[in-house]
């Protein structure tokens, strides 16, 4: 076993305590390749990084640069992202997919460098590449600079809590299928915390992921949602949660009995073994608000379990203490959570809000079909189903939109990205004419000039169908200045914005039929993706780019490219 990965597996055993964890190591081997594993009773082959589901932890501190040596041994083009990682003026190992780089292909590899500027708690990485992030995906734990404590007590030990989802059909299949007929994907076949079902699922009871706890100590659960379409509820049997981060940035404590958490986000959870000696479930579930369309209604188990437990008379005939979940629907408890973070905004960690705002957007986020022949495809009325931002569903370049701003390649994309819908309407009306859902496919970017303050509306639309969107920005963190349902209201609902202490995120569910604000500086030279993190949406097209120009002074230009950037073929 390498060193990093004996170092990763020892602390999370909890044999290295913090204090202990100053050598860290500063650079990866990543091995993509597929592995065997056995859910739901049945065994499949998954692309994997060093054979490992989910993959390995990165360790780190703030403001270090490290080096991921990725080697791809699997079988398809594969890219690597680093979410969360604003990579300042090295957009070049961001990751996705022909936005700035072409994909690593098989036998090839890419020493991609990571640079840390600001983050501090937990990120993740995943591939970036069709439905490859399915199976190839992991945690980024970033810790305070030695000598820098945490804004809390720090915890007697750390755990990671990776919710994710598990097909028993291969994820690529699925993919192909829902793009070949138009339609929906299948829905997966489990939920799974840290790659394991729970004891819920059938041939799952051994395997469930346990947590060795000890009474009176706190603990820190690094939570990610991994999942693929699923907005997710979590809680602990008999235990209340204390939210101290989100996204690589602290929060001020949030107490709570359960929480809420999007594809793509991260949260930093304490909380303290202080219940009678025995075990609790650590359960997770589904949150969806749209009923017309289907999805994996099923919970995943992880185990609590106190030391000294099986030391009790009778002690394995009582089932673990289940917690109390909100319903799969419930909206209110979805916002509420979402909408109470703030950041910490101290001394140590001061707020930084745009003030002086030069650029004003409003991005409507819709569902839409386009025609099929013969009417022939699984969407509404024998359509495709597709997605956009701004009524443009974006369409993918051969070549990076990256690599053609930099070597100043015409034809590649346009620089037209609007900066409102191209029509106004009742966004939110339950009787949206059938008209308004075909958008325009386009590879459209919207150049920002280095320094702009933005503030940017995310617009829910009920076209075809309305839900909640995780947005996420590559390359930056935004504050998310405020929320609401409806139509969103210049006048009336910019008096109720919070430039106090709103949370720092980057990744943000705009609710079902409403919007939600957000404000960051583009002072990151470069292309940044945007796009919502359920994946069925992007592959519909609902992402947009844009590209920050350079500076003019020094230390505002992005940086010249490695000289192992992925060819396009």
């Amino acid at each position: 076993m390498k060193k990093a990965a004996i170092f990763g597996f020892l602390l999370t055993l909890g044999f290295i305590h913090l204090s202990q964890a100053a050598l860290i190591p500063k650079s990866y081997d990543y091995e993509v390749k597929e592995a065997n594993f056995t859910r739901l009773c049945k065994n499949k082959t998954i692309l994997t990084v060093n054979g490992e589901f989910p993959g390995p932890t990165i360790y780190a501190r703030r403001g270090d640069t490290l080096v991921v040596n990725v080697k791809n041994n699997g079988n398809i083009g594969i890219t690597l992202h680093w979410h969360g990682v604003k990579q300042p003026r090295y957009p070049w190992s961001d990751g996705p997919e022909f936005i700035t780089q072409c994909p690593i292909q098989p036998g090839a590899n890419f020493s991609q460098k990571i640079v840390l500027s600001d983050e501090e708690g937990t990120l993740w990485w995943h591939a970036h590449s069709d439905w490859s992030r399915a199976t190839v995906h992991g945690l980024i734990v970033i810790w305070p600079k030695i000598g820098r404590p945490y804004p809390f007590h720090k915890p007697y030990a750390e755990y990671p809590i990776i919710l994710g989802e598990w097909w028993r059909q291969d994820v690529e299949a699925v993919l192909l299928d829902f793009l070949q007929t138009g339609g929906d994907p299948n829905t997966s076949d489990a939920l799974t915390i840290n790659g394991q079902p729970g004891d819920l699922y059938p041939c799952s009871s051994p395997d469930t992921t346990k947590f060795i706890v000890e009474y009176g100590k706190t603990y820190m659960l690094r939570m990610v949602n991994v999942a693929m379409n699923l907005l997710m509820f979590f809680a602990i049997g008999s235990h209340e949660v204390t939210v101290v981060g989100t996204d690589g940035a602290y929060t001020k404590p949030l107490k709570s009995n359960y929480v809420v958490i999007s594809p793509g986000q991260t949260i930093d959870l304490l909380f303290k073994a202080d219940q009678p000696i025995g075990r609790y479930y650590l359960a997770a579930k589904p949150y969806n608000s749209q009923p017309a369309i289907s999805f994996d209604n099923t919970t995943t188990t992880a185990i609590i379990e106190y030391k000294g437990y099986k030391s009790i008379i009778n002690s394995s005939s009582s089932p673990p203490v289940f917690p109390h979940l909100p319903k799969v629907n419930d909206t209110s408890a979805s916002v509420n959570f979402t909408g109470s973070l703030r950041s910490l905004a101290n001394h140590a960690h001061p707020t930084s809000v745009p003030m002086k705002i030069n650029r004003h957007f409003l991005f409507t986020l819709s569902i839409n079909t386009l025609p099929c022949p013969n009417n022939s495809c699984l969407g509404p009325r024998g359509l495709r189903f597709a997605a956009s931002v701004n009524n443009i569903t974006f369409e993918s370049p051969r070549i990076s939109i990256l690599d053609a701003y930099y070597g100043r390649i015409k034809g590649v994309y346009g620089d037209d990205f609007p900066n409102f819908p191209p029509l106004f309407f009742n966004f939110t009306s339950t009787n949206i004419s059938a008209s308004l859902q075909t958008p325009l496919n386009a590879s459209e970017v919207k150049v920002l000039e280095y320094d702009d303050e933005v503030e940017l509306v995310f617009q829910g639309t009920n076209l075809v169908a309305g839900i909640d969107h995780p947005m996420h920005l590559h390359g930056h963190s935004f504050y998310v200045v405020g929320w609401g349902f409806g139509n969103f209201n210049s006048s009336k609902d910019s008096l109720s914005y919070n430039l106090v202490d709103p949370p720092l995120q980057q990744t943000i569910a705009v609710p079902k039929n409403g919007w939600t604000t957000i404000r960051f500086k583009a002072n990151n030279p470069g292309v940044w993706l945007m796009h919502c993190h359920l994946e069925r949406h992007i592959s519909w097209g609902m992402e947009m780019t844009f590209i920050t120009k350079n500076g003019s002074r020094p230390g505002e230009s992005i940086l010249q490219p490695p000289p192992d950037m992925p060819p396009c073929t």
